[in-house]
């Protein structure tokens, strides 16, 4: 391995200089540069250049679990154990976490709902149970916050809105689109924290308008709402923490073509066998076609 170290980057670097760093001989270099290449040794090197790219496409965001079930579905064979292997000796990794900070604050004036979803993150159906949190993004204008609408069952996005100020109208306009881009039926389950937006008369209204019934978090508890804090330690970790926003609108873009164009549509998920959210809602539409069909 230390060997294809100064093999890979002899171009950037002196080879006796790295040949000192890694306690090698530089005859032993040489000799190994005019050793017969093993068929393990060049299918290891086409191999990684496939991890590469994989890892380059997901904007450098997965690691080899990831990035093995992508190789699986191009009909590449490999095993998983190989694959983490290969990226761990060649320092390709996953973006890393950062800690998220508390946005919403509770209104001890407002009317607070039970927490009917009680830490149950499994549902049966798409838009049988949402998530709603909110969270923010820093630029050189300010805060930019984001409030998301989650379906639960596929961890589609659903609904979504970004604007300058933490008010009730930006989880509004969150719920609106997710509601008139997927028309739930009566009996859908909101959840959310006890925050003043989420609390407030107005958004309660919208709601109960649309026969939709409340759950809200214990005081303080992040993990009564355990997915959607995922989603936006996923969201921090793979672009914001890389990013630094000029203004509002850039970071605006910037988070759009993440969730629609990234998230929603290729991103593979561990909690759906690794396929992206539009993928499983796709395959649970055609099992449900397949199911309701008569047999003969």
């Amino acid at each position: 391995m230390r060997y294809q170290f100064i093999e890979e980057h002899r171009d950037m670097f002196y080879v006796h200089l790295m040949c000192r760093l890694l306690k090698v001989s530089r005859s032993g270099y040489y000799s190994w540069r005019i050793r017969p290449v093993s068929q393990r040794e060049m299918a290891n090197r086409e191999l990684v250049k496939k991890i590469k790219a994989v890892h380059s496409n997901s904007q450098e965001t997965y690691g080899s679990p990831r990035v093995y079930q992508e190789l699986k579905a191009q009909c590449i064979a490999c095993s998983e154990n190989r694959v983490a292997r290969l990226m761990q000796s060649h320092g390709i990794r996953a973006k890393q976490v950062k800690r998220k900070k508390v946005t919403t604050k509770a209104n001890g004036a407002h009317p607070v709902a039970p927490n009917l979803l009680n830490g149950n993150f499994t549902a049966e159906r798409p838009d049988e149970k949402w998530l709603a949190d909110i969270s923010y993004i820093p630029t050189a204008e300010g805060w930019l916050y984001l409030a998301v609408i989650m379906d639960l069952f596929t961890r589609r996005i659903v609904g979504w809105s970004m604007a300058a100020r933490m008010t009730s109208m930006l989880v509004e306009v969150a719920l609106k689109m997710a509601l008139q881009q997927r028309q739930p039926p009566p009996g859908l389950l909101h959840h959310s924290d006890r925050g003043s937006q989420y609390t407030c008369k107005d958004y309660q209204t919208l709601m109960k308008s649309n026969l939709i019934e409340v759950s809200m978090s214990g005081a303080g508890n992040c993990y009564d709402n355990a997915p959607i804090e995922s989603l936006f330690g996923t969201l921090k970790t793979e672009l914001v923490h890389h990013r630094a926003y000029r203004t509002r609108e850039e970071a605006k873009t910037d988070i759009f073509f993440y969730i629609e164009g990234f998230y929603n549509r290729r991103r593979r998920h561990s909690a759906l066998g690794y396929l992206s959210p539009v993928d499983f809602e796709l395959l649970h539409q055609e099992l449900s076609m397949l199911a309701s069909c008569p047999q003969n």
